[in-house]
Parts: C-alpha cells; structure tokens; sequence
C-alpha cells in the first residue's frame, strides 16, 4: 500500500520540494502519508474475469447477471410453492425469458437515456452490453414492460405478480454491485476513511468504495426486509405492498449511497442539486409510499393458480 513515488524521487520532479517553499514541502509530506496508508486498487489482485480458458473468457459482470437470474428463479420457485400464489410454476418459467429481454434492452437503453446519450453516435456501440454501462432504472422498467405483458396475456394480478418478483430482485443487485467492485468501476468520491481505495482510472486520490455500499443496503438489507415480510407476514396478500417496500428499500438506499457515489461525467452538477441516481429515486419512493400504505384497502381473497403447461 505504498505511493508508487518516494520522497526522494518526487523530489525531483517537484522543485517546491527541495526545501524552497517551505509549506509545498509541507503539504506534499502530507499528501504522501495520506496516500501510503489506503490500499490500491491492484493489490487486491482481482480479475475481471470469472474465468478464462484463453479462447473464451467469462466476464463477473456477466455472470452477476447471469448467476442473479437463476437464484432470483431458484428463490422465486418457492415463494409460488406457498398457499396463494399469483402464478403457476409454468408462468414462472416463462417469466425468466420475458425478464431476461427486459433487464438487458431496458438496462441498456435506460444507461443511454439517462446517463451516457453520446453512445447514440456510434450505433454499433448500443450492443456491447458486455464492456458494462447499465442503468438498473432502466433494467427495472424493463423488467416492469415484461410483467405487464405476460400478466395481461395471461390474465394475471399485475400487482401481485411485482409483489413475488420484487422479492427476489435482490439477488441480482448483490451479484451486480460486487461484479462493479471487481472491475474496479462506479467508484465513490474523494475520502480519507481507513477503508478508503484508490481505484484505477479514479487518480491518485482515495476514493469510497461505494459499490460495496449498495451492494450491502441494496443486496442484502433489501433481501432481508422483503424475505421478512414475505414469510412473517401477511403482505404477500396486499397487492402491491411488497412492491412498495422493494421500492423504498431500494430508492432510499440507493438516494442515500448518492451521496458518496461519484456522479457520472457531465452529471455533476444538475441545477437542481441531486444527482442523476437520485433524480430518478424520487419517482420510486413517492410510488413506494403510494402502494404501501394503500395496499391493505386492495386485499382481497386470493385463489392459487393452477397449471403447469408451458404458456411460451
């Protein structure tokens, strides 16, 4: 965990340092200190890939999606397996397709949108979803366009089926973040904690590490709360309470990680004082607060749904 220049070779290549300036020798002393005690990114002696056999490599952040995908599948099959389920295990099945299409196209265009619109001049750009650059707003609507289609199709709860997948979203978000880690990217901003990293790509300042933020608000508290909710109460039997939930769990966190998250280029400064990731939290949690406290009025007696033909 060492500055990669001593004092005597930055001495060299700083004239201030050589005792002239009194308190340039003083302030570089410091930063040099400061820098020595935080780790560097590198010596974590992390890969970008999850496995690579020279001819075909596997990305983590691919297979954050793609492990998120299965355990949200695995953890969906027995949450339907309870009395009052809104769907049929051929409907969950079907659902992992429609999901998958709506968490790539919606994540990737939603990064577009909001976040990165100059990609829109290289078209050929659009389709590299695996060099990253996803926005989970917009994998969330995508996500939400695929519940509404199938439960229309089918003739479905819309409300309770968001309340069944809101419950196993945190899985993905988990395995995502961590992949974000690992490929050293979305770092936090400046900060002196003892925990702090200087990431590559970030200079040679420390920086928060603030995907293991929302890894552990956005993964594991959110699983937590919605898990205990799902299984200790009756919530699964309010339309749209545990969507709610999901909702605010994941804006407030997400609203509250902001503020050591740093912003993405050409979104620094918005006039309006928040960040482009709290901007689009705002929507969320005033919904949240909506389904929440109005989902009891919207109980209703509910029957299991039967079947296991597939519907694809």
């Amino acid at each position: 965990m060492a500055f990669p220049l001593g004092k005597g070779e930055f001495a060299a290549i700083c004239p201030i340092y050589g005792g002239e300036i009194e308190w340039g020798k003083e302030l570089i002393d410091i930063i040099l200190a400061n820098a020595a005690q935080f780790t560097r990114f590198e010596e974590l002696g992390l890969s970008k890939n999850a496995l690579d056999l020279g001819f075909f490599q596997l990305k983590w952040y691919s297979l954050g999606y793609l492990a998120g995908i299965l355990l949200g599948y695995w953890y969906l099959t027995k949450l339907i397996a309870q009395p009052g389920s809104p769907m049929a295990r051929r409907h969950a099945d079907d659902f992992i397709f429609y999901a998958t299409l709506g968490i790539i196209l919606g994540g990737r265009l939603g990064y577009i949108l909001f976040y990165n619109p100059s990609i829109m001049a290289n078209p050929a750009d659009i389709f590299k979803v695996w060099q990253g650059g996803m926005s989970l707003h917009g994998g969330t609507l995508g996500v939400i366009l695929a519940i509404w289609w199938m439960t229309r199709k089918e003739k479905l709860s819309f409300l309770r089926f968001c309340d069944y997948i809101a419950v196993v979203i945190p899985f993905g978000l988990l395995l995502v973040r961590l992949a974000n880690f690992i490929n050293g990217e979305l770092w936090g901003r400046e900060t002196d904690v003892a925990w702090a990293i200087i990431f590559p790509g970030g200079g040679e300042v420390a920086r928060h590490p603030s995907q293991l933020y929302e890894a552990g608000l956005e993964g594991i508290v959110y699983f937590i709360i919605l898990s205990l909710m799902f299984w200790k109460t009756d919530a699964r039997y309010q339309p749209g309470k545990l969507l709610g939930a999901g909702l605010l769990v994941y804006g407030l966190s997400r609203f509250f990680v902001e503020f050591f998250r740093q912003p993405d280029v050409g979104l620094e400064n918005l006039s309006w004082g928040l960040t482009m990731g709290q901007t689009l939290t705002v929507p969320m949690l005033i919904l949240g607060i909506y389904l929440v406290f109005t989902a009891k009025s919207r109980r209703v007696r509910v029957e299991p749904v039967a079947g296991d033909k597939s519907v694809a």
